[in-house]
């Protein structure tokens, strides 16, 4: 059994105060932002991201996360540029970079917090976008001190979006399709995974779903598949990987880190709709194939 820390979603957390708005409107709105304007980010606003990101260290497996906030300088920035996934991000100078301790469900753990970060920077009129890949010595994981125990799996970009969208931004968005969503019946299923999960039989957890279907992914792959239990309300998370797409270069999942986000966005709303409940880890004897299991959530009677 895999050991978990267990998370009641009726539990007020310390860096819940840090959402000013709705977070199931927050979701619906964030998206990813690639070109910055040159206004800087104000030192209050930048203050209350360096403290939330310091307090957002509860994770739903039990890994140690860190968080940074970085403000590159212009050298920084012309080294950056070497880095493939930089290249499409125009104008930015601050980042969020965090470590991960190596474990079981590292990557998980890593998206689940993170998102709470993007979302966080929502929230605040701030553009992010999610960065994954290696990280050389000499840049991000250099100015954080990444140790041998640790990963660095993603950073963000945090500023205001630009009014106007860079070239790149439009024919990479384009590219990853990053507009569109998979349909319900290709990520939520009733009793097993050949039923379909309509929004009718989701009842109360409709918007709460609604807000995992519209999490963001590595590529817009959409991982994720959840299974709702007949009759009741707990729902199992699966990952169903792509072949050939995520090959864990250096310890390093991006599917698993969107499991993380699809469980951040599952828990942030089911929080805002007053659903309580807790995560375990409680596979249910079912055929999914080749799906990875990876947590479950009950709702508490």
């Amino acid at each position: 059994m895999t050991c978990l820390q267990i998370i009641y979603t009726d539990t007020v957390t310390p860096e819940k105060a840090f959402f000013m708005e709705p977070i199931i409107e927050t979701i619906k709105k964030r998206i990813s932002c690639r070109t910055y304007s040159d206004r800087p980010v104000e030192p209050r606003v930048k203050a209350e991201l360096l403290d939330f990101i310091h307090s957002n260290t509860i994770t739903p497996f039990g890994n140690i996360v860190r968080f940074h906030l970085i403000d590159l300088t212009e050298a920084e920035k012309d080294e950056m540029k070497s880095f493939g996934t930089y290249r499409v991000i125009k104008g930015a100078r601050l980042f969020i970079a965090g470590t991960i301790t190596r474990g079981t469900h590292a990557m998980e753990d890593y998206g689940y917090c993170m998102e709470k970060n993007i979302l966080h920077a929502t929230a605040r009129g701030l553009g992010t976008c999610w960065l994954g890949g290696t990280f050389k010595k000499t840049g991000f994981a250099g100015r954080i001190g990444v140790t041998h125990s640790e990963l660095l799996p993603a950073v963000t970009p945090v500023g205001y979006p630009a009014v106007k969208k860079s070239l790149m931004e439009k024919v990479f968005r384009f590219a990853a399709s990053s507009h569109k969503r998979k349909p319900w019946d290709e990520l939520f299923f009733h009793g097993n995974p050949q039923t379909p999960l309509d929004a009718a039989a989701a009842e109360s957890y409709a918007d709460v779903l609604e807000c995992v279907r519209l999490a963001p992914a590595a590529s817009n792959k959409q991982p994720w598949r959840i299974i709702k239990d007949p009759g009741g309300t707990t729902f199992h998370f699966y990952l169903e990987r792509t072949k050939g797409y995520d090959t864990g270069a250096q310890d390093i999942h991006l599917q698993n880190i969107d499991m993380g986000i699809a469980l951040c966005h599952f828990d942030l709303a089911a929080q805002e709709r007053r659903l309580r409940g807790t995560w375990k880890d409680a596979p249910a004897d079912r055929n999914t194939g080749q799906w990875e299991y990876i947590m479950t959530w009950t709702e508490k009677s």
